[in-house]
């Protein structure tokens, strides 16, 4: 649990566009976004899916749906570098035809788990 609201944090710092004093909490992000709070923890999902098996390979992709939202999207290994991988999404809220590109970061830490990195 605690490592999930990590990760929100922390992908609230990452989305945010600017200076840190420009940061704005997840929850508008989010909405910002046109993805809805259970839309975040399907890609949440699928990220964590992707990275389970161990290292991921450069240009893996894996698509997600939230059936309940109609918001789609896929999620890209952009690169791998020592420890860490960097993610594209391409997210596709319900409701329009515009798909949003959003990269993150995840690093792998000592005990084995991806977490999520400005």
């Amino acid at each position: 649990m605690m490592a999930r609201i990590i990760s929100a944090t922390v992908l609230a710092v990452a989305l945010t566009a600017g200076t840190l004093s420009d940061a704005k909490p997840l929850s508008r992000i989010i909405a910002e976004m046109g993805l809805s709070p259970d839309d975040f923890k399907v890609v949440n999902a699928t990220a964590d899916a992707m990275l389970e098996s161990g290292r991921p390979q450069v240009g893996a992709e894996q698509s997600w749906s939230n059936p309940e939202s109609g918001s789609k999207g896929t999620i890209r290994v952009q690169g791998v570098r020592d420890n860490c991988v960097q993610l594209q999404h391409f997210i596709q809220p319900d409701g329009t035809d515009q798909t949003r590109e959003v990269g993150t970061q995840r690093c792998r830490s000592a005990d084995g788990k991806w977490i999520l990195t400005p």
